[in-house]
């Protein structure tokens, strides 16, 4: 067995030990970010919640320990209670259900399942504002108007209405993620590649009002995880449509990432901090993420054309396991030194749950490249 083969293994089966550790600790709960070695807990309504039964999917396909199976379920069961209580809903649907009832029903052909699937789909779908092309992010939160608001981590929510249309045959959906992949990219992706965290539209004319900073450290910054949404999120709807502009929008935040990555090839929290910031936080997160959207993207192109792709997320997926996972007994993140919103000083510098599920889904893509 050759070195990088002894690596993608080695960080595989600690991933393995670590979430079966977790799994009698964190049970079916829903972590956030780690404090003092512990993830901190959400509600199942909360965006994260499908993160930790999405991890223990992914575990479970390759161990079949039936354990993480039943505690998937059980997560699966409390997150679809929101369904029900859907005003407090927002576009991170995606991202709860995908990962939760999507891939349930997918692994276990469970036909409940899919309904909440496609339930949430539907309401996605209920947030697009036509005039504007776009899909409403939250609803009223803290007495702020958000009624004309759309960020770039939609673009990861868009393969839940991708998947819907596939499932029941209605393009609706697909159409609606078009339409809202078409106006981010026309309206959140500069022309060097990087790409702004949050764009207001007038809500009765869809005219565009402003980029906003969001998670970035200004309006015109280059928050880096949110480059990272938008590359995987590019490279997900060019697989779903087979849309040229798609698969090059993917390849341009791609390179905008790639050409602004330090040393270890993990970015800072935004790759465009003034110079007095240099001594401010990665965001693992963002490493993780954008190194699966380097292998989506990889997958989707032709072997000569993907292999720098897959070469470089290989690369920052060795520096990620050799400087920033944890491997101590007391620590249950799997990845430090992530940035969740450093402006509000929330998360900062600690493992977060989406960036270990995006780090162990990277790896299973390694460790199983060319498996039929």
């Amino acid at each position: 067995m050759n070195n990088k083969a002894n690596w993608i293994e080695e960080a595989w089966q600690q991933v393995v030990k670590k979430i079966d550790r977790n799994s009698y600790s964190i049970g079916a709960s829903f972590p956030n970010g780690s404090k003092d070695g512990r993830y901190t807990k959400s509600s199942p309504h909360d965006w994260v919640s499908g993160f930790w039964p999405g991890m223990l999917w992914l575990v479970y396909q390759e161990t079949q320990n039936e354990r993480l199976k039943d505690l998937a379920v059980q997560c699966e069961r409390e997150i679809s209670q929101s369904l029900w209580e859907f005003d407090s809903l927002h576009h991170d649907v995606g991202f709860m259900f995908g990962l939760s009832s999507v891939n349930q029903y997918m692994l276990m052909q469970d036909e409940e399942a899919k309904r909440h699937g496609l339930m949430a789909a539907s309401l996605l779908a209920g947030r697009f504002n036509p005039a504007g092309g776009f899909i409403r992010a939250w609803p009223k939160w803290g007495g702020e108007d958000h009624s004309g608001w759309a960020i770039i981590d939609c673009m990861m929510n868009l393969p839940l209405l991708y998947w819907a249309s596939r499932e029941i045959a209605d393009p609706r959906y697909r159409l609606i993620a078009e339409i809202h992949a078409d106006t981010v990219l026309r309206e959140f992706v500069l022309a060097d590649g990087s790409v702004h965290h949050i764009v207001s539209f007038d809500p009765e004319t869809g005219e565009r009002m402003a980029a906003i900073a969001g998670q970035g450290y200004a309006a015109d910054s280059a928050w880096s995880r949110g480059a990272a949404w938008a590359l995987y999120g590019f490279a997900l709807s060019f697989a779903y449509t087979g849309k040229e502009t798609y698969l090059l929008a993917a390849k341009k935040v791609a390179r905008f990432f790639l050409d602004h990555l330090p040393g270890d090839f993990v970015p800072y929290w935004d790759f465009r901090l003034p110079a007095e910031a240099e001594d401010m936080p990665r965001d693992s997160s963002a490493a993780a993420i954008a190194a699966s959207g380097l292998l989506e993207l990889a997958s989707l192109l032709p072997e000569a054309d993907g292999r720098e792709y897959q070469r470089l997320a290989e690369i920052i997926l060795r520096s990620l396991y050799e400087n920033y996972t944890a491997h101590e007994a007391d620590e249950e993140g799997l990845l430090l030194h992530a940035t969740g919103y450093f402006a509000a000083h929330i998360y900062v510098d600690t493992p977060l749950i989406y960036g270990d599920y995006y780090y162990v889904e990277a790896l299973m893509k390694l460790k199983n490249k060319g498996r039929k």
